[in-house]
């Protein structure tokens, strides 16, 4: 326990510390946001404002994974970095084009699952009985074993899912940084409370770095974490489910984030259907964006909501 909290402690001061000269750095080499042309007139103000900070958690997780070199450990680490680096690559594009679009939504797709089919091949050794669930103590069953071909499909779907739906979330200044940090606290927990300390050292460096870079991402932020960032939280989320064997656990722990998503396919959905919206804009932090609650309240009340069901999720483990 002692070293988990002086690797968040280290983590934190280091993000912290490299913040400004990273601000700098993005900066000089003018590696500035593009405001979506469909978000609120309100974000155009955001137009600007230095990108790809994300690679600060690059570095939280190339540093953990140097000093505990186990197997869990480095594959938790590959996953995060590959799962940045599609995110570069988009960030780069959407950069060079001077607009915000970068690859296209099914060649971001096809990159992420090659991202995690190769974190999947890395546990393959390590994943014994194909767990699903782990631990449920509570409801009397200690794991459900399903065939390989299943929870290697679910597996993957996890981390497509939970990568997309952090960078969906990433909309408003410091909302992906907030909401993430009660579900990878909580996945820490979780980690360390099963015996899988590599997770558990991989999510609290993370989290370390997510923390020291909080305060130059919330409003009004001095930068964006970018895709690199979001893609790379979102990867860590999925395999810390996948490796602790609760991804059934993980719709309620990451709950904030399955509901970011899940507005846009209704949306997208009913649309197509009828031509008609369902909310006023999706991801949903749009909808109350537009509905005149102001951008810090729609942080503040997501965050809340992320703390109480990582909350709601992590006790069910015990």
């Amino acid at each position: 326990m002692i070293d988990l909290v002086l690797v968040f402690a280290a983590c934190s001061a280091a993000t912290f510390a490299l913040g400004s000269p990273l601000i700098r750095a993005l900066l000089a080499l003018s590696y500035r946001q593009h405001a979506y042309e469909d978000a609120p007139k309100s974000h155009a103000r955001k137009t600007g404002t230095p990108t790809m900070g994300g690679v600060l958690f690059v570095l939280a997780l190339l540093a953990v994974g140097v000093r505990y070199s186990d197997a869990m450990t480095r594959s938790l680490v590959v996953l995060g970095i590959l799962c940045a680096c599609v995110g570069a690559v988009d960030d780069v594009k959407k950069i060079q084009g001077a607009r915000n679009r970068g690859l296209s939504a099914r060649m971001k797709f096809a990159l992420t699952i090659v991202a995690g089919v190769i974190f999947l091949a890395l546990i393959a050794p390590y994943s014994g009985s194909s767990k699903i669930v782990g631990v449920v103590a509570r409801w009397g069953a200690h794991h459900a074993s399903v065939a390989p071909i299943f929870w290697y499909s679910l597996a993957l779907l996890a981390i497509l899912a939970t990568t997309h739906a952090v960078n969906l979330t990433d909309g408003l200044d410091g909302l992906a940084c907030g909401t993430i940090i009660p579900p990878l606290l909580a996945y820490a927990w979780i980690a360390w409370r099963l015996g899988e300390s590599g997770t558990a050292y991989a999510d609290v460096a993370t989290l370390g770095a997510v923390a020291g870079f909080l305060p130059y991402n919330r409003y009004p932020a001095k930068v964006f974490m970018g895709d690199t960032g979001a893609l790379l939280l979102g990867g860590v989320l999925g395999g810390s489910a996948i490796l602790t064997g609760t991804l059934l656990l993980l719709p309620i722990i990451g709950g904030v984030f399955v509901a970011e998503a899940l507005s846009v396919i209704l949306q997208v959905a009913y649309f197509k259907k009828t031509g008609k919206r369902i909310f006023r804009m999706s991801p949903l932090h749009h909808h109350f964006e537009l509905g005149g609650m102001p951008e810090t309240t729609v942080t503040r009340n997501f965050q809340a909501a992320s703390a109480l069901l990582a909350l709601a999720g992590a006790a069910i483990v015990r």
